[in-house]
């Protein structure tokens, strides 16, 4: 591939995502991008820019898009997180809102799911300390391929083992084949919805937790801030921010600061 289309590439996907493509991650444009050149009939990506160019609404777009953003992600990711989540927010946002309150969390990045349906086994396992508080969940990727499974609700054994505890899983899941289907009740707390983290997210509503866990990393500085600044100025004043173990708002925002000692745990400063 040329340097031309590959800068190209790496514009439009900057542009259209916020993802910063650099030279080291040309193999990941082979391999990700390679089937869909070949689907099409196109000799390179110079003639794949071109059509993407040619159509920056378009499907073929859409879908260089969703190819090269990454979709890792597993339930219970970290531990940490959801350790904190369960000893401290709960209780905390429970006795805040009260009985006939209202705890909204928004999964940002959810991929396939494993987050917000985490953060909904956490809710339903822990009620006590939610005080009879209600709690929505909305998950929301750039990716709607991924969307969809995660409305489904399904996974194979092999996405069940990783992060998964076993009494969690003969709970909340029940068995399809050779996978594993979430149950109602847990399916019945998460809406999903197709969301660029670049669009400024009012119409998404006021959240109390936001996870927004292991995508900033793939921003440059000014992305990272905007993001954060925009998903400050719709979490409620005692709402808490999770970031993957890797990330920080130390050098990049001051709406939010470290909270409780734990390392991937912000509020509102």
């Amino acid at each position: 591939m040329s340097s031309a289309s590959f800068s190209q590439l790496a514009e439009f996907l900057q542009t259209r995502s916020g993802l910063v493509l650099t030279p080291d991650k040309m193999y990941l444009v082979e391999t990700r991008l390679g089937p869909l050149m070949k689907r099409e009939g196109l000799p390179d990506l110079s003639a794949l820019v071109g059509r993407v160019k040619a159509a920056l609404a378009g499907p073929i777009a859409n879908e260089v898009v969703e190819l090269m953003t990454t979709n890792e992600t597993l339930f219970f990711r970290d531990g940490k997180p959801f350790e904190h989540l369960k000893e401290k927010v709960w209780p905390r946002l429970g006795a805040a809102r009260g009985p006939a309150g209202t705890i909204r969390v928004w999964s940002a990045a959810c991929s396939t799911g494993q987050e917000a349906y985490s953060v909904a086994m956490s809710a339903l396992d822990n009620a006590a300390a939610l005080n009879g508080c209600r709690v929505e969940i909305l998950g929301t990727d750039i990716a709607r391929d991924v969307l969809k499974r995660a409305e489904q609700g399904r996974y194979s054994q092999f996405e069940v083992q990783r992060g998964l505890p076993i009494a969690a899983l003969m709970k909340h899941f029940t068995k399809e084949g050779s996978d594993w289907r979430v149950k109602d009740a847990l399916r019945a707390m998460v809406r999903w919805r197709e969301w660029n983290l670049l669009d400024p997210p009012t119409p998404l509503g006021r959240f109390d937790v936001v996870f927004l866990r292991n995508v900033l990393i793939y921003f440059d500085q000014p992305t990272k801030a905007r993001v954060l600044d925009q998903v400050a100025s719709v979490m409620a004043p005692d709402g808490v921010l999770y970031l993957g173990g890797a990330e920080t708002v130390l050098g990049v925002t001051t709406r939010f600061a470290p909270i409780d000692g734990v390392r991937s745990a912000y509020g509102l400063a």
